[in-house]
């Protein structure tokens, strides 16, 4: 077996993929603590000027020590890569309860914006503003605890800095102060996120969410929205105080925390300080020349393997197929059957399959997130009053045969029905129809129960 070791660590599988790192599962050696390892190369961040805000990062992450944020341990380097050793949170993003589970109860949903209060309360007294605050940034622990991810976009200003001016964030997220690019108070508009995670939580879908941005940008400047009837009356108020347009008026986190509802069954959480933080490993690590570096990188195997689906055995087809005749993972159209996971087969390279499910998802009105031949498609019903989502999986059956799995995560199933029917059949260009005369005329591959 291949070790492949980075200093004390050694490396495992990749757990994510971003736009410039790969996340792998580590496992310090001396202490058998495991760990989630970013790994940066230095040439694609430098090519796209990505050194200090990086930098920014992981020193705000090494500054802000909360049970309720991801610690990052330490910063390694190499000659080509910068490698940031984070807190291994094995419970998933929140985003991913929330499609498989739906709505949360109001005890649990309280809990967690408990939690995303007191953490974000502590980023701002460091003069820390995260400025992305989502679903899709809030791990779990394995104890069900909140913790804050991913400060790519968070701001440092410093000393007398009172207005940011860099309007960033995820659209349906952000403070309508934020669009108006006018300067805003990044504490304030912090609140405003907080309020709609909130929202996110205890309805299952967003309160702002439109395709159009215009529309979209109108309702959050107007602060456009309604709760639905099963918030509890203490919630609702809460919420509209917290999505006041006026930054102004806005409630602040102090008067969240003396507020009724929020106060209930709350626990404060008291950071744990630590008199020794120092920045000695991220200055090593940015400030050095590229033919230097602080570690010994003692990879076996290139870094820059391409990652690729996950490749069934005999044991999966046959599971899958419902036996030898693989023809019954093709659609034969029982009529009326309610089904919930369907797949197609693709001779098509995994990323191109993947990139051509991204744009006809979007073209659809849905948004989208990839994660190792995995990618999530969410957004509202067709009718716009819940929610909606599926996960795609992408499978190699041979080198140049793959099988895309679809199942429907959150929604009613004639909803997901009719949504498969229309995204496949903006796929021709990737989707394999077998040979024979009478599966050929299907242009969609096989839908079945799941079998309990």
């Amino acid at each position: 077996m291949v070790v492949r070791k980075v200093g004390k660590y050694e490396v495992g599988r990749t757990i994510g993929e971003g736009t410039f790192a790969k996340v792998k599962f580590a496992q310090n050696t001396e202490t058998g603590e495991s760990v989630a390892m970013k790994v940066l190369d230095r040439s694609t961040i430098i090519k796209h000027k990505m050194m200090d805000q990086i930098k920014r990062e992981i020193t705000i992450m090494k500054l802000v020590r909360h049970p309720n944020i991801v610690h990052l341990h330490e910063v390694l380097a190499s000659r080509t890569k910068i490698y940031i050793i984070l807190e291994f949170v094995t419970g998933g993003e929140l985003f991913d309860k929330i499609v498989h589970h739906g709505k949360l109860s109001e005890a649990e949903s309280r809990r967690y914006f408990q939690q995303l209060i007191d953490a974000v309360d502590y980023c701002h007294s460091k003069g820390v503003y995260h400025r992305d605050l989502k679903p899709e940034n809030l791990l779990l622990d394995s104890l069900g605890n909140l913790k804050i991810s991913d400060f790519g976009l968070s701001a440092f200003p410093g000393v007398g800095v009172s207005l940011l001016r860099t309007t960033c964030g995820t659209p349906n997220y952000v403070a309508p102060e934020v669009l108006g690019h006018k300067g805003y108070n990044g504490a304030v508009a912090d609140v405003w996120s907080c309020g709609v995670v909130l929202y996110v939580l205890m309805a299952g879908y967003l309160p702002f969410d439109e395709i159009d941005l215009t529309s979209l940008y109108s309702k959050i400047d107007k602060a456009e929205f309604s709760c639905p009837t099963w918030f509890p009356v203490g919630a609702r108020s809460l919420i509209h105080r917290i999505l006041d347009p006026n930054p102004e008026t806005r409630i602040v986190i102090e008067e969240i925390r003396n507020d009724e509802w929020f106060k209930r069954d709350y626990i404060p959480v008291k950071p744990t300080e630590y008199e020794d933080v120092t920045l000695d490993d991220i200055n090593a690590a940015f400030d050095q020349h590229e033919e230097e570096g602080n570690i010994v990188d003692q990879y076996r195997r290139s870094e820059e393997e391409e990652e690729s689906p996950l490749t069934l055995n005999a044991f999966d087809l046959i599971t899958l197929s419902q036996g030898l005749n693989l023809s019954t993972m093709f659609d034969r159209g029982q009529e009326g059957s309610l089904k919930h996971q369907t797949r197609f087969v693709s001779q098509k390279p995994p990323k191109v399959v993947l990139s051509t499910m991204e744009v006809v998802a979007q073209s659809m009105g849905y948004k989208t997130h990839i994660r190792n031949f995995k990618m999530r498609v969410e957004g509202l019903s067709a009718n716009k009053t819940s929610y909606f989502s599926v996960i795609l999986e992408v499978f190699e059956v041979a080198p140049t045969f793959l099988m895309v799995d679809i199942q429907k995560a959150v929604g009613d199933g004639s909803e997901y029905l009719e949504f498969y029917k229309n995204f496949c059949n903006n796929l021709d260009d990737i989707i394999w129809n077998p040979p024979s005369s009478d599966i050929s005329k299907s242009r969609v591959a096989k839908t079945r129960s799941k079998r309990r």
